[in-house]
């Protein structure tokens, strides 16, 4: 492994058992039946736990959406052309996306970067140019990107979590975008769990039968072909994974690595990650992460489930973009006002539950 990953990797400590407890303690001391507010307890408790802040805010919110092409679009396996992902990415930057607009409802900024847009686009304002090339080879045919080119896109990703981490922010949300990307997305989720390919694949942009016939027999082609081993997350990415998931598995393991709380929006943000959480083991990446939604994908399920994360929403989304983050973080601003607004029994000088008499004999 690369050497600057191992290092980013050996900086990820456990979350803060010492002040979730003391979390605990408050959350059941405030004016309420003990656990009656249900998750947004859990979430309030976690949010200490991530943070070591005694009392957890989230003032700057970035979503980090990155954008790339995939070489396996060739084989016909979106109902988009390639072409969709370049006019996308100066669509968020001109903020007529869905996720600019639940961004700003939500507060939060979107970072839009080209991790491997297969197109040249200048210099267009506001767009972090971290091209890694022009789109990922067709992994039908052999490996999508090389592995020093996954190193370089999970660094890089890193690298722009950090910058924003230095200039104070408080929460980071995965976002993408790429066509053929939700077949990457199943290939690393089938390679790495061993699940059935026809079990972890969806429709993605909306193929119909045929078309999802023959997404599932691409990825079976590509697994086989480049004879990916679950043992090895790296070469896994390298072989069927894609430049944006790659770079998304950066700002996953900076999270981590920097105390920050990450939430994770839909199936190729999940598929990061599922990467991000084998590839740094025995480090406990997966606390780190909130899973925001469930999205109508097959392998999302098998993520959550891997990764034993509970979602916040079911809203039968399957965008990307970050848009089911974007969504949810409303709920971990509630978390953090109730756990620091909320008046303890003492405080309100409201009597507690009191214990039943015992009857005399």
């Amino acid at each position: 492994m690369n050497a600057d990953l191992q290092q980013l990797i050996d900086r990820i400590e456990p979350i803060d058992g010492n002040a979730m407890e003391r979390a605990q303690r408050r959350l059941d001391s405030l004016t309420k039946p003990q656990g009656s507010l249900g998750r947004l307890e859990e979430l309030a408790q976690w949010l200490v736990g991530v943070t070591r802040e005694e009392r957890p805010r989230l003032p700057r919110k970035v979503v980090f959406t990155f954008a790339a092409d995939h070489g396996v679009a060739a084989e016909g396996v979106s109902a988009f052309p390639a072409a969709v992902t370049p006019e996308m990415v100066k669509n968020f930057l001109r903020g007529g996306a869905a996720i600019n607009v639940l961004a700003r409802q939500a507060k939060a900024e979107v970072v839009v970067a080209d991790f491997g847009v297969a197109t040249e686009f200048g210099d267009l304002k506001n767009l972090r140019s971290c091209k890694i090339a022009y789109g990922t080879a067709n992994m039908a045919k052999g490996p999508a990107m090389t592995e020093d080119q996954a190193h370089q896109a999970i660094l890089t990703g890193a690298q722009l979590a950090m910058a924003e981490k230095e200039r104070g922010a408080t929460l980071f949300a995965t976002g993408d975008m790429g066509i053929g990307n939700t077949t990457a997305a199943s290939a690393l989720v089938a390679a790495l769990t061993g699940a059935p390919v026809e079990e972890v694949t969806g429709r993605g942009t909306g193929i119909d039968d045929e078309g999802f016939r023959r997404k599932v027999n691409v990825i079976r082609q590509a697994l086989e072909i480049n004879k990916v081993d679950a043992e090895n997350p790296l070469a896994v990415m390298a072989k069927v994974g894609g430049f944006e998931i790659a770079g998304l598995v950066g700002v996953i393991l900076a999270g981590a690595a920097t105390r920050t709380p990450v939430l994770i929006d839909g199936f190729i943000s999940g598929a990061a990650a599922l990467v991000a959480c084998r590839l740094a083991q025995p480090k406990p990446v997966r606390d780190y992460l909130a899973l925001a939604h469930l999205s109508v994908e097959r392998g999302h399920q098998r993520i959550a489930r891997e990764l034993a994360l509970v979602p916040l929403l079911d809203f039968r989304m399957r965008l990307g973009e970050g848009t089911g983050a974007a969504l949810a973080m409303p709920l971990l601003d509630a978390a953090c006002a109730i756990f620091s607004e909320m008046a303890t029994f003492q405080e309100a000088g409201v009597p507690e539950k009191s214990e039943p008499a015992s009857s005399a004999t």
